[in-house]
């Protein structure tokens, strides 16, 4: 049998992200989500695999962004600023019927809306330039992979680490730093790998990093601009050996924005009167 490389559409995630949702107690990270959907919609690694672009994002997680977006605007899903997505009240009772009309009415709400505001932003898949984390996304990628260490270590500074160095040392099993994470009255040595590449990370990977951590470490973290394959994913968490976290490109981003490194949130300050 022939592998599939079509992507579907944004809107074919619509329905089995508010599935996935409900099956989970109504809320998901990112990362749980695109993996739990691509699971249950039958994705294979091979579409997974397919970027967009060279934005080091797959096209699966550019397109279920989308998808999140449309759900968001109809008031069916929400996020917290720690990138946990989460169904709203509305959104536990929508039908399927309901959620296949969003895209149409966010378009026809835009039209309205320009009638009486000519400057209105317009629907999500007309401004993909102005997406902050592919823009992000495409100045990592234009660093040099020395300073994307060094980006690394200020963000595992700012999280919490301590003692953290860049090694990288060439024959080392990848591993490029080394840092201690103290969680309250324990502490943690950890062993860091930076990927600053446009593609997937595969499961090859993760098993040649943890076998380099193997009795030198307590915890393994691999740092990527890309996206993991279901493989990677799979081998990081596999029964018996020493987990090892992920993180890929939008959660990076998300690290990124959240300790205020590189990235800068104006917040909006809305005044509104008490008639009463």
């Amino acid at each position: 049998m022939p592998i599939i490389t079509e992507i579907p559409t944004y809107d074919s995630y619509l329905w089995p992200i508010i599935e996935r949702l409900r099956a989970h107690g109504g809320s998901m990270t990112i990362e749980e989500m695109v993996d739990d959907v691509a699971e249950a919609m039958q994705l294979s690694d091979a579409q997974r695999a397919i970027e967009h672009g060279k934005t080091g994002r797959s096209e699966v997680d550019y397109r279920m962004a989308w998808a999140r977006t449309y759900l968001k605007k109809s008031g069916v899903l929400e996020n917290s600023a720690r990138g946990v997505w989460r169904l709203t009240l509305r959104g536990m009772s929508v039908s399927q019927a309901e959620v296949a009309a969003i895209p149409k009415k966010v378009h026809d709400d835009y039209r309205v809306l320009r009638v009486s505001k000519p400057s209105a932003s317009p629907p999500p898949e007309t401004f993909e330039s102005d997406n902050w984390v592919e823009l992000l996304l495409a100045k990592l990628l234009a660093i040099s992979p020395s300073a994307f260490e060094r980006l690394c270590q200020r963000m595992l500074r700012e999280s919490g680490f301590t003692k953290v160095e860049v090694t990288g040392r060439a024959g080392d099993g990848g591993i490029d730093g080394t840092g201690v994470l103290r969680v309250n009255l324990l502490s943690f040595h950890v062993l860091f790998q930076c990927k600053r590449w446009s593609g997937s990370v595969g499961a090859g990977v993760v098993r040649d990093f943890r076998g380099a951590m193997v009795g030198r470490a307590d915890k393994g973290l691999v740092i990527t601009t890309g996206t993991f394959t279901a493989d990677a994913r799979r081998e990081a968490t596999r029964d018996g050996a020493p987990a090892i976290d992920l993180v890929d490109g939008e959660a990076l981003c998300e690290l990124l924005k959240e300790l205020r490194i590189g990235v800068s949130v104006r917040m909006v300050e809305e005044v509104t009167i008490d008639e009463a």
